[in-house]
């Protein structure tokens, strides 16, 4: 009902805004360092304390930064992840396997080349810096270079930067952690045990988790291995789910009881209830991600990409080993790595597992995903110090900056293809996933335009509902298209709209006339004269048999019809409306003519490669 996007596309305009600024603190620290290098480290060398009674923990700036802050940055990757595994495209697990693989061969091979560059020389030790993708980062120059790419092109690069991430982390705890204690890692596991117990007998407050959170953390702290890794644990075991319409249906129930009796005690109660109908998932995304993109991560550049750069020093990095072995690691390794397995594994397994991208996808994803940044700086922070730590630095901004202009160049060639090309270069041939349950079927359901259209826009709508009102122009005006058909099924808010069930009733007994499409505009011109006495007038001035259409409304004749279709919304998972299927997949997003017209545009491309297009798909709103 609301004007949102999916979950996924505010992610990454998020990640897109966020990219700006992570350049700006980037290029602050830079100037910084270079102005006043003794003030820059001064800075980051602060001691802050933490005590309570003869407990205290005590580090520098720098390190509640990388170890504190950053945490926050790897649960919202952790959420993200988990999202789409739940509810995207990662719901086929087979669609796991090749980014999967990808982000395990994306880093062996450039630890190799790195290693190969720097065998037995003085910075192999550093071998970690070299293997892991800056997903803030990527994503968002992804987004600001990459006009145009879909959606499942960056699903699949945030498939493979999680697996990236998470194997880092385990780097960094067993190779660049110094004397793991064991106890406190007991401590960390069992404080995650009881989160994950909490959340089984399911509790749903935040407040339940925070003090085990920081428990886990602390003792990672403690412990020697670094706490990010609590970040990304927690991430990736919050559920993700859409609210139930019989959840929404009883928080509904409490708005009308606070409206009878506004007070304070039912406020609480009705507040409570619509934040318990989110998933974790969602709550914590909510909290954590704007924070994490516009605050964390362009901190993190600011503390950690400052390097005094003068002539002397950079004849001295680019002529170090550390340098180009970071920077070819990055800008050769990771492309070959994703391109390599992704037509390994296509041939290998005759294409039963492929890219779920066109070989555009798969080459912009293997050149962005050699931008890396937080987790190198991390780990090079670990491993060097001196003159090798700002090497290392240099590498990996480096690194950063030739493969955004790889990544740029490609999706500016693949742009200058021809239609027909350019589409199939970007999304491939492989299968969407279907959402909507089921399928449209000519013979039963209410369909609008061309059999043959290639693209199938369904509705499920609430003739009451305001929102589906203010959609109805915007439909009116797609219809003006030769190549699209229009399904409407009917989702009667009752709960809400104590007419939406009867004009539903009305619809499909003029239906039953075979007057189905007048009566519902009729319906949608007059949402706020929907009673039993407006029904029959209505049914007047389309000359339907009145007698007939009272007998109708008032025996509930087509109540089945109605309730037939409320099933199939809960097979779809849509629990709002208006919400809207295109070509079988679910477009959470706004309704505006604008965005209607492009998420069908690109469904009438995918179906012009030659597939078998999908029966239908939706738009989801409130």
């Amino acid at each position: 009902m609301r004007d949102l996007t999916t979950p996924l596309r505010a992610f990454l305009r998020t990640e897109s805004g966020s990219a700006g600024v992570l350049v700006a603190a980037i290029v602050a620290a830079l100037l910084w360092a270079n102005i006043d290098l003794d003030s820059y480290e001064a800075v980051w060398r602060t001691q802050l304390s933490l005590r309570l009674g003869r407990l205290e923990l005590s580090r520098d700036l720098h390190t509640w930064i990388n170890s504190g802050l950053m945490t926050l940055f790897f649960l919202v990757v952790g959420l993200e992840t988990r999202r789409e595994f739940d509810l995207g495209d990662l719901r086929d697990r087979r669609r796991l396997v090749l980014p999967s693989m990808a982000g395990v061969i994306g880093m062996l091979i450039p630890v190799l080349i790195y290693l190969a560059i720097n065998h037995g020389g003085p910075g192999a030790h550093g071998w970690g810096v070299a293997m892991s993708t800056d997903t803030a980062l990527a994503l968002g120059l992804l987004a600001l270079l990459g006009r145009g790419v879909p959606d499942r092109v960056r699903i699949f690069l945030l498939t493979v930067f999680v697996v990236d991430d998470l194997i880092a982390l385990i780097v960094i705890a067993l190779v660049y952690s110094d004397d793991i204690k064991m106890v406190p890692v007991v401590v960390a596991v069992a404080a995650f045990a009881i989160m994950l117990a909490i959340r089984a007998a399911g509790v749903r407050r935040g407040t339940a988790y925070v003090p085990f959170a920081i428990v886990m953390w602390g003792a990672l702290l403690v412990s020697g291995v670094d706490p990010v890794v609590a970040g990304l644990a927690i991430g990736l075991t919050a559920f993700a789910y859409t609210p139930g319409r019989a959840e929404l249906e009883q928080v509904s129930g409490l708005f009308r009881s606070f409206r009878e009796q506004p007070t304070p005690k039912l406020a609480r109660t009705a507040s409570i209830g619509l934040a318990n109908t989110l998933s974790p998932n969602d709550r914590l995304q909510r909290i954590y991600h704007p924070w994490s993109s516009y605050v964390i991560v362009p901190l993190f550049g600011l503390a950690n990409a400052g390097i005094s750069i003068d002539g002397p020093f950079l004849a001295q990095a680019v002529a170090s080993p550390v340098t180009w072995g970071v920077l070819l690691a990055y800008v050769v390794g990771k492309p070959l790595a994703v391109i390599g397995t992704s037509a390994g594994l296509t041939w290998i397994s005759h294409g039963r597992i492929r890219p779920a991208v066109g070989w555009a996808g798969v080459l912009g994803s293997g050149t962005i995903a050699g931008v890396s940044f937080t987790v190198s700086l991390l780990i090079a922070s670990l491993a060097f110090t001196g003159d090798q730590l700002a090497e290392a630095k240099v590498g990996v901004l480096s690194a950063a900056i030739v493969s955004a202009a790889l990544t740029w160049t490609v999706f500016r060639v693949t742009n200058m293809l021809p239609k027909g090309k350019r589409t199939r270069a970007l999304f491939g041939d492989t299968t969407e996933l279907i959402d909507l349950d089921p399928e449209v079927d000519e013979k039963y359901d209410h369909v609008r335009g061309p059999a043959d259209a290639s693209v199938t826009l369904v509705q499920y709508g609430d003739f009451e509902c305001p929102y589906c009102g203010k959609a109805e122009p915007v439909v009116r005006q797609l219809l003006g298209h030769s190549d699209l058909r229009f399904v409407w099924r009917h989702l009667p808010l009752s709960d809400v709209h104590p007419q939406a069930q009867l004009a539903a009733e009305a619809a499909e007994a003029a239906a039953a006339q075979g007057k189905f499409w007048q009566m519902h505009d009729l319906l949608l011109d007059h949402q706020d004269k929907l009673n039993i006495t407006d029904l029959l007038k209505y049914a007047g001035d389309l000359g339907l048999d009145q007698n007939r259409f009272h007998d109708d409304l008032i025996s509930h004749a087509h109540a089945g019809r109605v309730e037939s279709d409320i099933d199939s919304a809960d097979n779809s998972g849509v629990s709002g409306t208006p919400t809207f299927f295109i070509n079988g997949r679910r477009h959470h997003g706004a309704y505006d003519i604008a965005t209607l017209t492009a998420a069908i545009r690109t469904a009438r491309a995918r179906a012009s490669l030659g597939r078998e297009a999908p029966a239908t798909s939706r738009v989801g709103s409130g």
